[in-house]
């Protein structure tokens, strides 16, 4: 079932699942996706569902809807897609596209991992209680924060700006370079194209954002 992540300034506020055929987005009550600010119209776009398709529709709103950094009236949706609307950046999520990239665990820049979808449910339980690990924040207005790596695959940074995915696998957990023009440091060290396996204690610098891997 596709999804929408919510996020300002870096901070994801809501998740939304596309579960109606059409989903409104704007500041009045009302709609669906409520986005309180003064930025934002009052009835501002609409996601439309038509079958394995999702489409986000413009609706004559004030200062615009944007996919990827471009204006649009009406655009078919694609995994990975940001929306901004006002100050706030909406991620789309499909996790039709997140089935077939599971499975093949190819990281491109650009591809914005997808929750824990039914398919992987079953290995993160396989896995569960044998890896444990956390990130620690070690920089920034969150430093001191740790998150724990309880999904199989989890994303850090900032949608839009610059994303890595952290993923445990059967002997350890690897770190990939998600989205971003800059590729996150590990230890000093750009990482590539290509998933990169953590040591407890590596540190990882994302968007100008220190954080330190802690496996146990």
């Amino acid at each position: 079932m596709p999804k929408m992540i919510v996020s300002i300034d870096g901070v994801v506020i809501k998740e939304v699942q596309l579960t109606k055929e059409r989903t409104t987005l704007g500041r009045r009550p009302y709609n669906d996706v409520v986005i309180d600010n003064l930025a934002v119209s009052g009835e501002h776009a609409a996601v439309q569902m038509v079958g394995d398709e999702v489409f986000l529709e413009d609706l004559n709103s004030t200062n615009g809807t944007y996919v990827n950094g471009k204006a649009i009236k009406r655009q078919q949706l694609h995994h990975g897609d940001t929306i901004e609307v006002g100050k706030y950046q909406i991620q789309f999520v499909s996790e039709l596209e997140g089935e077939r990239f599971d499975k093949t665990m190819v990281f491109r820049p650009g591809m914005v991992i997808p929750p824990t979808t039914a398919a992987t449910a079953s290995v993160e339980r396989a896995v569960s209680g044998e890896l444990q690990g956390c990130i620690r924040v070690l920089s920034g207005a969150a430093s001191g924060r740790e998150v724990p790596l309880t999904k199989v695959v989890t994303t850090v940074g900032k949608p839009g700006v610059a994303v890595a995915s952290i993923t445990r696998r059967q002997h350890g957990f690897v770190v990939a370079h998600v989205e971003g023009v800059s590729n996150p440091l590990l230890n000093g060290t750009p990482i590539g194209n290509e998933p990169v396996a953590l040591k407890s204690g590596d540190l990882i610098e994302l968007a100008g954002t220190q954080m330190q891997f802690i496996q146990t």
